[in-house]
């Protein structure tokens, strides 16, 4: 029986041919021959064919787990039998060793929602232009970054077959070290047709007016003259969401519904340039991941509120001659039909330009991926062990990253985050 070692009092004797596997007790033999040698038994043993004795006769190699006697030539040149040897066991492969698949979600349970696309939009045979890909992804490497920007379909619209309200553009303008690099992200209003067309034109308007002044803005990120880039980009940003204003009209859609909220990054790519520039309206993140912590670097923009203080734009409670004014009821005085209507209060401007140090990412982002940041910590330490290697990843590890989900944000999520060398 193999594995089994015969009594050293045995003589020894040549072992049986492969083609004897009749006799109780012998393992079978495969009959197959190949070009190299011939395969013996169960474990895929391959050897080549014996070679011939002094005599003529050949003999059968071991098998796996035969403890046949070795023969060994003694003193009176016959061969005589030494000790047997331990059975040989068969050596397993060890297979690489995969890398772990990225999570699907984090936080206190899966999300309600399918983690796959599953409907389209409805699409028209006549707007077949208006059609927007469920994900975008793009990237690029200049002077000390390497970019990596994404905008992909949230959980809510994939499931009921609503097109993506955001919207990514990624440009260059000029070449060399003058270069600069404009990436821009737009949302359209919630709960309307128009959302992503809204947020198309957004991007497009304000790298239109980026592009034919990116000399000049190139010039002031260089020499970091932050008054003059903050002055200049505010009326970039206003005149490009007014002509989105006046695009409304046009289609005679209401402005306040054909709006979408801007967000841009500025990107010398000059390699001795480490400033960053930061603009746009309306809510998001900008945040930094620097020695493995978040910090949240959103501009904050205060504004007056509550009512005027007594000296700082109030009227006095009294005139000089004693007399009280006329105390107001708070009734509210209705429009004059010769003057405009007021237009709504517009979103403040938002502004940053920052010195980025080697090993920063610098992550901006609509509200779709800032909410779950802000308020799952899961989530931030699953990206912190990430985006902290000392290279940036792939655009489908970033993919990966950027899509992992939290139960109760299903928007879209628009992101594009800068690896400092």
């Amino acid at each position: 029986m193999p594995g089994v070692p015969l009594p050293p009092q045995v003589s020894p004797r040549p072992a049986a041919p492969p083609h004897d596997a009749g006799r109780p007790g012998s393992p079978p033999a495969s009959s197959e021959r190949g070009a190299a040698g011939t395969r013996h038994g169960r474990g895929d043993w391959w050897a080549a064919p014996p070679a011939p004795d002094a005599g003529g006769n050949r003999e059968a190699p071991a098998g796996p787990g035969s403890t046949q006697p070795n023969p060994t030539p003694g003193p009176s040149g016959r061969a005589e039998e030494t000790a047997p040897q331990a059975p040989r066991t068969a050596t397993r492969l060890d297979l690489p060793t995969l890398p772990p698949a990225p999570v699907g979600f984090v936080g206190s349970g899966p999300p309600t929602y399918d983690a796959e696309p599953t409907a389209l939009p409805t699409a028209d045979p006549d707007e077949l232009d208006d059609l927007v890909a469920d994900t975008v992804l793009d990237g690029a490497r200049y002077g000390a970054c390497t970019l990596r920007a994404v905008s992909v379909r949230g959980d809510s619209a994939r499931f009921r077959g609503e097109p993506r309200r955001d919207s990514l553009l990624t440009a260059r303008f000029g070449a060399g070290d003058q270069a600069l690099i404009l990436v821009a992200m737009a949302t359209g209003a919630r709960a309307t047709p128009g959302a992503h067309r809204a947020a198309a034109e957004a991007c497009h308007w304000i790298g239109r007016a980026v592009g034919r002044s990116h000399a000049r803005l190139a010039q002031d990120i260089g020499a970091a003259r932050r008054g003059d880039l903050k002055s200049g980009l505010h009326r970039l940003t206003d005149r490009s969401l007014g002509k989105l204003r006046a695009s409304a009209v046009e289609q005679g859609v209401d402005p306040e519904e054909y709006a979408a909220s801007l967000r841009c990054l500025l990107l010398p790519a000059d390699p001795d340039c480490r400033i960053r520039v930061f603009f746009g309206i309306g809510p998001g993140g900008l945040f930094r991941l620097r020695d493995g912590e978040w910090h949240d670097i959103e501009p904050r923009v205060t504004e007056v509120t509550g009512e005027p203080v007594v000296g700082f734009g109030s009227l006095p409670s009294e005139t000089p001659d004693g007399d009280r004014l006329t105390m107001d009821l708070g009734i509210p005085t209705p429009p004059s039909p010769y003057e405009p209507a007021p237009e709504p209060p517009r979103e403040p401007f938002r502004f940053r330009a920052s010195v980025a140090r080697p090993g920063d990412t610098l992550l901006m982002c609509t509200g779709g991926l800032a909410d779950p940041l802000r308020g799952e910590p899961e989530l931030c330490a699953y990206l912190t062990g990430r985006w902290s290697g000392p290279t940036p990843p792939g655009l489908a590890e970033f993919l990966a990253d950027s899509q992992v989900r939290v139960k109760g944000y299903a928007d879209d999520r628009t992101a594009a985050a800068v690896w400092e060398a």
